[in-house]
């Protein structure tokens, strides 16, 4: 309806509690000038109900009150993102969300500090739900905790790539995961220190691909205590961790594609702690080379030949 009004500088009222599938979709889309956004008493969502709405809006810089607590698909999509002067989010009190709900919410709300609390704590069968919310708020320092303990695929799809202030992840206390679920989750989070613990034991397909890829502040990986390995679970999951020296596995048998290139680029020295039954293969998508192997007094040089030593 104002999509490209460049010089709106203030919205109509919106009185609806029950809204339609798209109604408010793009309606203030790259409205560049506009600097507060109308109230939103709605609390019967729609699908893609304020999918993009405020897309583009840089100079808005308060979000409205969202009192909805039934979310529903794309309800909230893009809604915030690029608008690059937001500084706080609105609370966000439902618990029962839905397909892409909060996908790519923020994206690119350089200026946004503080995350909004997310209380639900059951993501079965909700696609991407949180998929790139935080994505590129540069920004935030402090992520939201993440009680979940039943995920869903790319629940968590890339929900603090390029988030290059935050230097503490929220714990993760799921124990069964999904594909994708936490995949690019801290990307490029380069002052990203501490990671959180993983406690799951049974992985599946991408589950950690490219989770923790290019975090150049983490030196110590959290313990991978899986034993068996899943498609693409661990690609390039430290990639580009130029200062990580520490990784501990539970595994015990390589996958094909299951470890493409998770450790390149990092450190060049530092410590590779696997059960002694794990062949020893040195490379990008193995074991990084010239790393200790506490656990291993020995490799196999040829079929029939074993030099003792303290590997280095």
């Amino acid at each position: 309806m104002f999509s490209g009004c460049s010089s709106l500088t203030t919205a109509p009222e919106l009185p609806a509690t029950t809204l339609a599938t798209f109604c408010y979709s793009r309606m203030f889309d790259d409205c560049t000038s506009l600097t507060t956004a109308p109230e939103l008493p709605a609390t019967t969502l729609a699908s893609s109900c304020y999918a993009y709405m405020f897309d583009g809006c840089s100079s808005l810089t308060t979000a409205p009150v969202l009192p909805a607590t039934t979310l529903a698909d794309n309800c909230y999509a893009q809604m915030f993102q690029t608008c690059t002067s937001l500084t706080t989010a609105p609370e966000l009190p439902a618990t029962t969300l839905a397909n892409y709900c909060y996908r790519e919410m923020f994206c690119n709300c350089r200026s946004l500090t503080t995350a909004p609390v997310l209380p639900a704590i059951n993501l079965d069968w909700i696609f991407s739900c949180y998929d790139g919310m935080f994505k590129n708020c540069s920004s935030l320092t402090t992520a939201p905790e993440l009680p979940a303990t039943t995920l869903a695929s790319q629940c968590y799809y890339q929900m603090f790539s390029g988030c290059s202030s935050l230097t503490t992840a929220p714990v993760l206390p799921a124990t069964t995961l999904e594909d994708n679920c936490y995949r690019g989750m801290f990307q490029n989070c380069s002052n990203l220190t501490t990671a959180p613990e993983l406690p799951a034991t049974s992985l599946e397909m991408q589950c950690y691909n490219g989770m923790f890829q290019n975090c150049t502040s983490l030196t110590t990986a959290p313990d991978l205590p899986a034993t068996t390995l899943a498609r693409s679970c661990y690609y390039a999951m430290f990639s580009g961790c130029t200062k990580l020296n520490y990784i501990k596995v539970g595994f015990t048998n390589w996958l094909d594609s299951a470890t493409t290139d998770w450790v390149k680029g990092v450190s060049a020295s530092g410590t590779f702690e696997a059960p002694i039954e794990l062949p020893v293969i040195l490379g990008t998508s193995n074991i990084p080379e010239n790393w200790n192997l506490p656990n291993h007094t020995y490799i196999i040089l040829t079929e029939d030949q074993k030099i003792s030593q303290n590997y280095q």
